[in-house]
Order: structure tokens, then C-alpha cells, then sequence
């Protein structure tokens, strides 16, 4: 037998092999299916100068640990031997950041450094030896305290995204809103407002929560409303298109409701003054959930409107704090005078 190998003349990838990931899989992390390596997060900040346009350094997260397919609980930042256990943290939290993750560990294969983004631990950060780290249960449970999450609710928090066995994923920032709405549902809120930009995939990311909410059976009838028909039917031939035969478009005056999904045009649930609303052909508590698309226009419009009745409550809650100091400066000078009888 040779002599022992040199840890510090491994490189960052042999480190990950030899140490890293052993480590990992000894504490009961399924490897093909909970770990994955070297996750591609962007292709780096667009940089425009004049005519010239280039691109920022590409982002890599050098391990990613989920608890379900698409249900990440730790980022893993990895670095050589010739480098602290904990001088990839830096790195590692701005990519805790951006999939929204609460564990982060840092390591050179010596043993991990542990940052608790919860707030829940002891301390923030710490350090574990190398047969130390957590395993997907513990994670897990403390992900769920973190997120107010109670056990009976955790089938719908966990259960799966819709995959069509091609490589098609969402991008991180799809997970991250679809996570929070599913949980959001699963806690009982039943008002949420989801903003995301042109291009990002909003019929892609309404069509996960969807599926997921309906395949968990919490939502059982669902209505998509968008302002435009071609949304419309791009959506139900598109991304809705696993729905099939439990799905229909409400067109003409008369309603179907043999279906679980429909999907509509607000224009076509409305009515006129020659023909009555077709929305009061259901009953108010037809459907378990109303999920509404706003193009660009109709949001603006929206959030104005939003942002005109807040103000028109911050005046309101600025008069009555204007009366109340009318208030008590009167009972101070009552109180004086008192005083100054006395």
C-alpha cells in the first residue's frame, strides 16, 4: 500500500469525491435522487456598454440537497483542502438566497460549517465534524417548524410537481414562487397575489401550483380566468395540456360542469345588459379555487387601483393619528390647569 495522499494537492472536484460527497450519503441522503451536483442557477448578469452587450460569471451552485424533487432544504459550497472549512460561505449564501433555502453548509473535507438561516438554532453558524452532517429527516423537520408548516398539511407541501419525463424544469425562481403559494394554500390563506415579469413563465408556474393543489386533493374545481383569448387557448393546448379530458374552455352562454378544470375569458363569464352574467350559472361555492392571469396592462391597472386604496387608507389612519395628539393635547392642558389649581 502507498503512502497516504496528500489532501491538500486534491483538487475541489476530488475533494467533492473522496470526502464531500461520501459524507453526505453516510447521513442518509439519497444520492440519485436528493443530491444534486454542480446545479446550473443563471447564465450570469447581462452587461450592456453602448453597443456592446456581454455576460456576467455564469452561476453554479457546487451541491444542491433537496427533500422531494424540486423541494431544496440546503445549498453545499465546496472548496479544496488549501482553503478554511467555512471560506465558501460567502458564496454559498448568496445562492441560499436566491432558491431560498434555509441550511447552508460551507466545506474543504475536513468538516462542514453549518449557517441556520432559520434563526431557530442556537447559534447561526457552526461547525460539524465530517460524519456530522444532518440528515433529510432532521432538515426537514426543522424546515417545517421554520415554515409554520403543521404535520397534517405536509402531503400538500410535499406533494409532486407535474414531470413529463423529458429535462424540462422550472427555473429556480418558478420553484421558489410555487413552493411559497403551495404552502401559502396549505396554511389556509386563500388571498395571494404572485407578481412575476413578461417572460418568466407564468402560465408554466400557475400550471404547477395547479396540478399540485389538484393532484393533492385540496382543489378540486378550479377556474384559470385571463384577459385574452389567445392566452386562453395557448394555455389549455400548452402548458394545461396534461389536464386533458378533465378540462374545458367556457365558451357560449351555456356551462359544462362535468369538468374539474375551466378555463375562461373574463369577457365570456360577464355579462351585458341583453344577456345575464354566466358566472351566476355557478353556485358560490362551485369552485375550490379562481386563479386569474393579468396581462401587463389589466396589472397595472390593478395595482393602481391597489396602491389608490391604501393611500386613501393611510389617510384615514393619518386623520384619526391627528385627532388622537388633538386628544391627548387636550388632556394635558386639562391636567395643568388642574395642577395649577391645586
Amino acid at each position: 500500500m502507498g503512502a497516504p495522499q496528500d489532501k491538500k494537492a486534491l483538487s475541489e472536484r476530488d475533494v467533492c469525491t473522496k470526502y464531500i460527497t461520501p459524507a453526505i450519503a453516510r447521513a442518509g441522503w439519497d444520492v440519485q435522487l436528493q443530491v444534486r451536483e454542480e446545479v446550473h442557477l443563471t447564465k450570469g448578469r447581462v452587461i450592456v456598454r453602448g453597443r456592446l452587450v456581454s455576460r456576467g460569471q455564469a452561476k453554479y451552485a457546487d451541491y444542491v440537497l433537496y427533500y422531494k424533487p424540486n423541494l431544496p432544504l440546503a445549498i453545499v459550497e465546496a472548496k479544496d483542502n488549501t482553503h478554511g472549512v467555512g471560506d465558501g460561505m460567502q458564496q454559498a449564501l448568496g445562492y441560499a438566497e436566491m432558491l431560498d433555502v434555509p441550511f447552508v453548509f460551507s466545506s474543504n473535507g475536513d468538516g462542514f460549517l453549518l449557517h441556520d438561516r432559520t434563526g431557530q438554532g442556537d447559534k447561526v453558524e457552526r461547525e460539524l465534524a465530517l460524519d456530522a452532517f444532518p440528515s433529510p429527516e432532521e432538515l426537514w423537520r426543522r424546515y417545517c417548524a421554520w415554515k409554520q408548516i403543521p404535520a397534517e398539511t405536509e402531503p400538500v407541501v410535499t406533494q409532486d410537481y407535474f414531470a413529463d419525463g423529458s429535462d424540462k424544469a422550472p427555473r429556480y425562481y418558478q420553484v421558489n414562487a410555487i413552493n411559497r403559494v403551495i404552502e401559502a394554500v396549505a396554511k389556509g390563506q386563500d388571498r395571494i397575489l404572485l407578481v412575476m415579469a413578461t417572460g418568466t413563465g407564468k402560465t408554466y408556474t400557475a400550471f404547477q401550483i395547479i396540478w399540485r393543489l389538484w393532484k393533492a386533493g385540496v382543489k378540486k374545481r378550479i377556474l384559470f380566468l385571463a384577459d385574452r383569448n389567445i392566452l386562453v387557448d395557448q394555455t389549455k393546448t400548452n402548458d394545461f395540456k396534461p389536464f386533458a379530458g378533465a378540462m374545458t374552455k367556457i365558451t357560449g352562454r351555456k356551462v359544462d360542469k362535468s369538468f374539474e378544470i375551466y378555463l375562461a375569458l373574463y369577457q365570456a363569464i360577464s355579462g351585458n345588459d341583453e344577456k345575464p352574467d354566466l358566472f351566476r350559472q355557478f353556485s358560490p361555492d362551485f369552485f375550490d379555487l379562481v386563479e386569474e392571469q393579468l396581462a401587463r396592462v389589466a396589472r397595472i391597472e390593478w395595482l393602481m387601483a391597489l396602491c389608490a386604496d391604501l393611500e386613501a387608507q393611510l389617510r384615514r389612519a393619518e386623520a384619526r393619528s391627528a385627532k388622537l395628539a388633538e386628544a391627548l393635547l387636550l388632556e394635558l392642558e386639562a391636567r395643568a390647569q388642574f395642577a395649577r389649581r391645586r
